[in-house]
């Protein structure tokens, strides 16, 4: 089951990255180049690779919940800051 769920995670990560994929077939308003997919791929393996890791040493259920929102958080917030510059770091480009 453990190594059934890292299939899963990386095929999620790919349909994922294929939306804005698609989306750039059809609109000019999605402009990533490979640099973009390639970080999102990163924080999207990394963010689904350290909740299992979570799922994998952590006991106890609350525990986990907790690991994997932090997780989570800390994913949302470099994914706001890379988009749009929040924080205005230049971590963002600004």
């Amino acid at each position: 089951m453990e190594n059934k769920r890292l299939i899963i995670i990386q095929s999620v990560v790919g349909i994922l990255l294929l939306i804005p994929l698609i989306a750039m077939q059809f609109t000019n308003e999605v402009d990533w180049d490979i640099f973009d997919f390639l970080i999102m791929g990163i924080l999207l393996s990394g963010t689904g690779f350290l909740c299992e890791f979570a799922l994998r040493k952590v006991k106890g259920t609350l525990n986990r919940i907790i690991i994997c929102g932090a997780v989570l958080f800390v994913f949302f917030l470099i994914w706001a800051e890379l988009a749009v510059g929040i924080f205005g770091t230049p971590f963002a480009g600004s």
